[in-house]
């Protein structure tokens, strides 16, 4: 620690830190200087702009970027809907919307599918077309997108979770190597190909409508902790100069539509600008703790934040429960019993949550607790932690856990309803001892 350690390298440079003003070039005096406009570009490619904000947003949250391409993506045929295509989705409203507790054990990698047909969603919320809203995602895959292939999503910024499987992610800024125990994040609008270096993959991914990944304010914790903004891995300038079609596919208001472009999606030589992929190493991640009695709230392992349209309210609170101490004192240490106005959607990518160890088998399990839904260990894991003898311990090092919490209910679609396991439904109201004793 505090870095990961990987059996796999990453062979692509990038740009450090997130938020700050990056420009990248492949071949030198492709960006102009020092306008952003030339009327003929000194080397014959096409300035594109791509915003990930109005233009009138504040100088610190604006996303703007310039692209200096070989041909711009105008250079396409019309657009077709994709009727059969994994990711077109009900409207939210009509997903199942229930309160239960909900676990679904890892899902079986699909080893001819490539990540856009492996994606099955799992349920959201909201509404892309008026961007509001969540949409939660598992990913299995054992083939690579084709080279003459891209996507983007018009609705929302995709954050990628690999739980096993290294993903080799191309996109319009360059290229990233995102491991078990790394996530990226590709903005809404941001054309990216998936390639598989090193075999079958699987994951999650968390759809944001409501506005941009980015790391959270820090308040009284002060100007370092959580995720350093240092930390972050911005891509190079990376491109490809071909003659072939490329097919676009697009996610656009929950529907799959497709074209064919000119040339690659990938042909950007340069580019500047604030509006940018970017990964993340979970292990460099610097957590907070309780130091002394009780818990403090989980906020203290947020990654990454996406504001909703409610004040105060996440639509999406990324979490990361990894190796730390655990020292408190008098304190019933394990996950207490709650409900929260937030809905809590979890995995294991390894090791397990906190001193609560998982089988390797079930590494990549998940669960859902839905908002104001009560949830909490079992009754026998309770009474072990009333029992136990507290003295300073150490989260192990293979841990990694994430949580997500959104301030949406979370409405599930057929195929997650079905095959969730519900802890609850088993007859004995969860076997809990009564304890009261008025008289103590």
């Amino acid at each position: 620690m505090p870095a990961s350690k990987f059996d796999v390298e990453d062979p692509f440079e990038y740009h450090a830190c997130l938020n700050s003003y990056h420009e990248s070039e492949a071949v030198k005096d492709a960006l102009p200087r020092p306008q952003s406009l030339p009327q003929r570009h000194a080397l014959g490619l096409y300035p594109e702009r791509i915003s990930g904000t109005s233009f009138t947003a504040k100088r610190a949250v604006n996303k703007q970027t310039f692209l200096y391409r070989i041909l711009p993506s105008t250079a396409q045929s019309g657009w077709s809907k994709v009727p059969e295509h994994p990711l077109n989705h009900r409207p939210h409203f009509e997903l199942n919307f229930v309160p239960d507790q909900l676990i679904w054990p890892p899902t079986e990698v699909q080893e001819d599918k490539t990540f856009l047909g492996g994606l099955q969603m799992i349920g959201g919320a909201g509404d892309p077309t008026i961007k509001n809203g969540v949409a939660y995602y598992f990913f299995t895959c054992g083939v690579s997108m084709d080279q003459k292939q891209a996507f983007y999503s018009a609705d929302g910024d995709m954050l990628i979770v690999p739980q096993i499987g290294v993903l080799d992610i191309q996109t319009e800024m360059g290229d990233m190597r995102v491991r078990p125990r790394e996530i990226c994040v590709v903005p809404r609008g941001i054309r990216f190909r998936v390639a598989l270096p090193h075999g079958p993959s699987r994951g999650h991914v968390i759809e944001a409508y409501s506005g941009h990944y980015d790391v959270p304010e820090l308040g009284p914790i002060g100007s370092l902790g959580l995720a350093n903004v240092r930390d972050f891995e911005i891509p190079k300038a990376k491109y490809v100069d071909t003659e072939e079609v490329t097919e676009v596919i697009a996610k656009f208001g929950g529907q799959v539509h497709k074209t064919e472009m000119q040339g690659s999606a990938f042909n950007a030589v340069a580019w500047h600008g604030t509006y940018y992929p970017f990964k993340y190493d979970l292990g460099k991640f610097m957590p907070m703790g309780s130091t002394l009695y009780d818990h403090q709230d989980p906020s203290i392992y947020v990654v990454l934040s996406c504001p909703s349209d409610k004040l105060d309210h996440a639509a999406v609170d990324f979490l990361v429960l990894g190796p730390r101490w655990m020292v408190m004192e008098d304190t019933f240490q394990i996950p207490y019993f709650h409900r929260n106005t937030m809905s809590e959607f979890s995995s294991v990518i390894s090791g397990g949550f906190d001193l609560s160890r998982v089988p390797p088998p079930m590494y990549g399990m998940s669960g859902l607790h839905n908002v104001l839904s009560p949830h909490g260990l079992s009754a026998h894991e309770t009474e072990n932690a009333m029992k136990k003898v507290l003295r300073p311990e150490r989260v192990p090092d293979d841990t990694m856990a994430i949580l997500v919490e959104s301030c949406y209910p979370i409405g599930l679609t057929d195929w997650a309803y079905e095959n969730a396991i519900k802890p609850n439904s088993a007859p004995g109201f969860g076997g809990f001892k009564r304890r009261f004793n008025p008289k103590m």
